[in-house]
């Protein structure tokens, strides 16, 4: 009777043991994430905000065929907006991001961020880095409380060079690109 008591202490301390150490791995991982390094100091982030999430954006970036800025420049591939799905390190799809700008949680939460700063990034040919605020949040989860956002290391997503005319007025473009998104609270 004592060994099979003691047999029952054991199995359920170890399950207790590993339901712990599991808890504390997945609160690891989740502080193991590592703000960017060699950022523009436009696009920088200041001490004292907490990197929350980072996801890699895919998807494409909108643009319509109209009146060029101040209507002296003829026609024009005016940006509309951004659609795209966010993925975790480990590649799964964790929510979306689209006009406003909005990123939204797979769990509800949404920040919507306005620019507060940009740079060219490294690649000339792709759409620019971004230092954006939070304009405002909703739900609970990921993005509820993000203060601020970083798009940095993007891929495509520059408003085509041509084909843009009146025989093309309110055409849309949809320009594929990838992009790192980190959100800080």
């Amino acid at each position: 009777m004592k060994r099979q008591s003691l047999l029952v202490i054991s199995i359920t301390f170890g399950t207790f043991m590993l339901s712990g150490c599991a808890a504390w791995d997945r609160q690891h991982q989740q502080q193991a994430i590592e703000k960017p390094i060699n950022v523009p100091a436009a696009v920088s982030v200041g001490t004292g905000q907490t990197l929350t999430v980072v996801a890699k954006a895919t998807g494409v970036q909108i643009y319509t065929c109209g009146v060029g800025k101040n209507n002296s420049a003829g026609y024009a591939w005016n940006f509309t907006a951004p659609e795209a799905d966010l993925f975790n390190a480990d590649g799964k799809m964790i929510g979306k991001h689209y006009g406003g700008p909005t990123w939204e949680g797979n769990d509800g939460s949404k920040v919507v961020g306005q620019v507060k700063a940009s740079d060219k990034g490294t690649d000339a040919h792709a759409i620019t880095w971004l230092l954006l605020n939070a304009k405002s949040n909703s739900g609970e989860g990921m993005f509820a409380k993000t203060t601020i956002i970083q798009r940095l290391n993007t891929s495509g997503g520059n408003a085509p060079v041509d084909g843009c005319d009146l025989a093309h007025f309110g055409n849309e473009a949809r320009v594929p690109y990838t992009g790192q998104y980190y959100f800080y609270n």
